[in-house]
């Protein structure tokens, strides 16, 4: 580990056996994103050899890649290569992560990487042992597990990730089984019986480590446990397989039953110091050990992190205190499967028994703790006349009973402390496993454990163990929906297989198809005496009044989340209130608080919380918190406008509102709530326009402000949704003024696609519609947006007019810096019209007005507009100037678009000094940005500027390739720099005559 990266002369290290990890110098990398880190590790795990773009795809995705997959691909190889050399200079060549024949490849030591040194000790181990050297072959074993830190490749996403960690997996198990037959070997059996209980426990099929335990335990002088842990074994493979246990159990078992003095440890003659004699046999256990901990289920699965960090919490050491390790989440997320499974697999650490109660936390009543401290002071052999009558009293015998004895509790589904504190031993050698769906529980020194819905091959895996693999594997998307649909929820998934596995003849696909409901998915989720709402009502019951009501609003959101000032919104009340009645939504496992001023429902619950509002709460009632919420929004983005775009006359031709919104008082806060609520402001805007009918005028008043605000091409084909929903449901309503603020909207969408037939066409209906309604400042926008359109589109006659009607309508709109924009068009048009003249005057003009206004947004249009001008009337060095001029506003704007379009415009300028290295540079990050927003103008613009300078600096070929590609552009987009670019092509690869 830490050996040099190839030629970089940095020491990187990569961790795979564990959450996938990497240093840099000792430093640890941060790795990114799920699905990025995910592809580093096909990477590592191909050991150097080229990973194609299609396997990487199959290998995050599988099936369900999306439509940008490729792209995404890309990415995540320019970040990776940006994280694993930083100091690498711009626009060398990577020497880490390289681009090989269509893929990717580390080039790396194969010692940088730990499984690959983890694979290598064990081919050492083995070496060893073949050689008879036990004692070098034990050091092996223990060092290659010691690169471990806990489930290989853990949290990683996708198909090959899986079939990795299981690999991984299987060959941790083969050394921790090469660990402990070479410990038996060296007469190390009491050393290793804890551990190997522990693994015997998780693995309950696997013969290889059963045998080991057994034998181990014999060693140690327990043949009675010995034999009962063959009678375990055998009830599982029977009752799980139905099969008898394998020969090596079997013979096994018969000669411990006789005692065979050759099972006894016996120094081998192999190399290395002579093993310590073995223990002596310590005295029976007591008959009445008391082991009351319920059955495991067979099928658990996954969590593997999770119980290794619950055991250490139980096993580890406190000093005189006692450990306590308390599970908290939802009802049905599996806390009590979880304790039950880590509580057997902590068996053999507490050999003086496990105690168990249901305290029925979540139920109308409550288990007693005097009750309960009775039932535990007889199971450990207290006579019932011997226990007190008083709690205080009782919990005093019961902390003496078990001073200096190792007993583990588990206390199950807690109501609260009080309730817990009685229960709790006095001193050291105890633990105590709790699990409760309050988070408000708090007890002194104990580790909390918060217990999610299983992740999604968590679930897969689930659902195939109870129906069978082959089903699941013939209907792989289907399976994926099915536990979907059931959020992941343990409960749920458990619920839907056994109904699959009750009915041979239902396909996976059935089932979901009736999910498929939200309405009737909660009466789908039973099966037996299992339903989740059943769970969900023990909890809804303890609510107090307001925080019923709160559970029940909030739930009516369509947003996956809400921030606190949302909830405050739906409530109704302030966000102290607000922020009150969610936390103790999230102290009762009602609601999840995952980050700071943020909530969040299970799917399934909020289901659920919809349901008691539609049985609870008036129409009126529900109506008003979603009206509330709309509002709530309209105001924040109608803030977010203000702050972003001061002055602009949209902001005073909006629907009223009643709530303040979120105020901002800076850009760069306004633009990062933006980014941050995107998806709960898509899923108002879909939730209220089909909605009731007075939320339409607000809703497509959202829209329209807010499709304004948006930056770059991420969100427009989810903006395009919205905004035909929109307008469809307007003109279905006979509302002309919001279809007319929707087509504008969805005109300006394809306008930014360079679908110009779609934007000419809403647009002009957008025209059309705010003249019948009325509405000035739709009609102001559309005309403007019409005329930029026929300038683009070479139609300049057609474009002056409209600009005109857009700019005559700026007087009574009261808006200056609208009118600089529409004067600085204009001076294009004149351009345009062979008017220079009028252009400059106009482009001038249009500079000076918008600095009057101190609007940001407005100056540097402009001036990127008179920079247009000027260059094109032969001063390319005072254009150079108002463009750069432009580029530091839209740099500081994050107004990226217009960004590449200055800096296109910047090596224009450039060009026509002859300064062709600027050029270049300035073309090749224009070119860079158009990419990256997938604008095809600005693409051919850049690409024209290289096909002119680079056969100047003596690159024709490279420069031809530039022209072709900017032909390509223009000609597709109809726009009149096809013309002159055709013209510089033909000339340039004609030959001379």
């Amino acid at each position: 580990m830490g050996a040099s990266g190839a030629t970089t002369g940095a020491q990187l290290s990569f961790q795979l056996l564990g959450p996938v990890r990497a240093q840099l110098d000792g430093r640890q990398i941060e790795l990114g994103a799920r699905q990025q880190r995910a592809m580093l590790a096909v990477l590592l795990l191909r050991g150097g050899r080229t990973v194609s773009s299609d396997e990487l795809i199959d290998a995050l995705w599988g099936e369900l890649a999306p439509p940008q997959a490729l792209g995404t691909i890309r990415t995540y190889a320019s970040r990776l290569r940006n994280l694993l050399e930083p100091g690498r200079v711009a626009r060398t060549p990577a020497t880490v992560l390289v681009s090989s024949a269509g893929g990717y490849a580390l080039r790396i030591p194969p010692e940088q990487v730990d499984a690959v040194v983890f694979q290598r000790r064990l081919a050492e181990a083995a070496d060893a042992r073949e050689a008879g050297d036990t004692e070098t072959a034990h050091s092996r074993y223990a060092d290659a597990l010691d690169l471990w830190h806990g489930a290989a490749l853990a949290g990683l996403p996708g198909p090959y990730a899986e079939r990795q960690r299981h690999r991984l997996s299987e060959a941790r198990l083969v050394a921790q089984e090469g660990l402990f037959d070479c410990a038996l070997a060296l007469g190390r059996h009491s050393e290793i019986v804890p551990e190997l209980s522990s693994l015997a426990a998780e693995h309950p099929l696997r013969e290889r480590l059963r045998a080991l335990l057994i034998l181990a335990l014999y060693r140690c002088g327990r043949q009675v446990d010995a034999l009962a842990a063959y009678a375990d074994t055998r009830r599982l493979l029977v009752a799980e397989l139905g099969v008898e246990p394998g020969p090596e159990l079997t013979e096994l078992h018969a000669r411990v039953l006789a005692a065979d003095p050759a099972l006894s440890y016996a120094p081998s003659a192999g190399p290395g110091p002579a093993p310590a004699p073995a223990e002596p046999a310590g005295p029976a256990r007591p008959v009445a050990v008391p082991f009351q901990l319920p059955a495991g289920i067979p099928d658990f699965t996954g969590r593997e992190e999770l119980v290794q960090d619950v055991l250490a919490a139980l096993t580890g050491t406190s000093g005189p205190a006692v450990m306590i390790a308390m599970l908290t989440g939802i009802g049905g997320v599996g806390k009590t499967t979880l304790a039950v499974h880590a509580a057997h697999a902590a068996r053999p650490e507490f050999p003086d028994g496990q105690l168990y109660v249901d305290l029925q936390g979540a139920g109308p009543h409550p288990a007693d703790s005097g009750s309960v401290l009775s039932h535990f002071l007889q199971a450990l052999d207290v006579p019932e006349p011997d226990i007190p009558d008083e709690l205080g009293q009782r919990a005093a015998l019961y902390r003496s009973v078990l001073a200096d004895r190792r007993v583990l509790l588990l206390l199950d589904n807690a109501s609260d402390a009080a309730q817990i504190r009685p229960l709790l031993p006095g001193t050291a050698g105890c633990a105590v496993l709790v699990t409760t769906r309050s988070r408000a529980i708090t007890l002194g020194g104990a580790r909390h454990f918060h217990v999610g819905v299983a992740t999604a091959p968590e679930a897969l895996s689930l659902l195939a163990t109870i129906v069978g693999a082959e089903r699941v594997a013939a209907e792989p998307r289907a399976a994926a929906a099915l536990v979907a649909a059931c959020g992941h929820l343990p409960l749920a998934v458990r619920i839907v297989a056994s109904r699959l596995a009750a009915r041979p003849g239902w396909t996976i696909a059935s089932l979901v198809t009736r999910l498929d409901d939200e309405r009737r998915r909660l009466d789908e989720l039973q099966a037996g005496d299992l339903t989740v709402e059943a769970t969900f009502r023990l909890g809804y019951g303890h609510l107090a009044d307001d925080q019923a009501r709160a559970f029940r609003l909030l739930a009516l959101a369509a947003a996956p989340d809400l921030s606190l000032s949302a909830a405050a919104a739906l409530l109704g009340c302030d966000e102290f209130t607000a922020e009150d009645l969610a936390e103790g939504l999230a102290d009762a496992g009602m609601l999840e608080s995952y980050a700071t001023g943020r909530y969040r429902y299970h799917d399934l619950l909020r289901l659920y919380a919809r349901r008691q509002a539609e049985q609870t709460d008036t129409g009126q009632e529900r109506h008003a918190a979603v009206q509330r919420l709309l509002d709530h929004h309209l105001a924040t983005v109608g803030n977010a406008s203000r702050t972003l775009e001061p002055d602009h006359a949209l902001q005073r031709h909006l629907h009223p509102v009643t709530l303040p919104g979120v105020p901002f008082t800076d850009a760069d806060g306004a633009r990062q709530w933006l980014r941050h609520e995107h998806i709960p402001l898509a899923s108002v805007l879909a939730q209220a326009v089909p909605g009731a009918p007075d939320a339409l005028r607000p809703a497509g008043d959202l829209l329209l402000t807010w499709s304004g605000l948006i930056e770059g091409p991420a969100h427009r084909e989810e903006l395009r949704r919205l905004s035909e929903l929109t307008a469809d449901t307007a003109q279905a309503r006979g509302e002309p003024r919001v279809e007319a603020r929707a087509r504008y909207t969805l005109g300006n969408l394809h306008y930014l696609t360079d679908v110009y037939d779609a934007a000419e066409r809403e647009l002009s209906t957008a025209l059309r519609l705010a003249e019948d309604s009325g509405d000035s400042l739709c009609r102001h926008l559309a005309a403007n947006a019409l005329g930029i359109l026929h300038l683009a589109t070479d139609r300049p006659t057609r474009a002056l007019p409209l600009l005109e009607l857009a700019r005559s309508l700026c007087d009574g709109l009261d808006d200056k810096g609208s009118e600089a924009r529409v004067l600085a068009n204009t001076a294009r048009v004149h351009l345009a019209l062979d008017q220079p003249e009028q252009a400059e005057r106009a482009a001038a003009d249009a500079v000076r007005l918008a600095e009057a206004t101190g609007n940001g947004p407005t100056i540097a249009m402009t001036l990127y507009q008179h920079g247009f001008v000027l260059r094109r009337t032969g001063a390319p060095a005072l254009a150079a100037d108002r463009l750069r001029g432009a580029l530091g506003h839209f740099i500081a704007q994050h107004q990226r678009g217009w960004e590449g379009l200055a800096w296109a415009r910047l090596a224009e300028c450039r060009l026509d000094e002859r300064r062709d290295e600027d050029a270049v540079s300035c073309a090749e990050e224009s070119l860079r940005i158009a990419r990256d927003l997938g604008k095809s103008y600005c693409q051919g613009l850049a690409h024209a500027v290289l096909g002119q300078a680079l056969p100047r600096l003596g690159r024709p070929d490279r420069g031809h390739d530039h022209l072709r590609e900017a032909l390509t552009l223009f000609t597709r987009l109809g726009v009149p720099e096809a013309a002159p670019t055709r013209a510089l092509l033909d000339a340039a690869t004609t030959p001379a005559t």
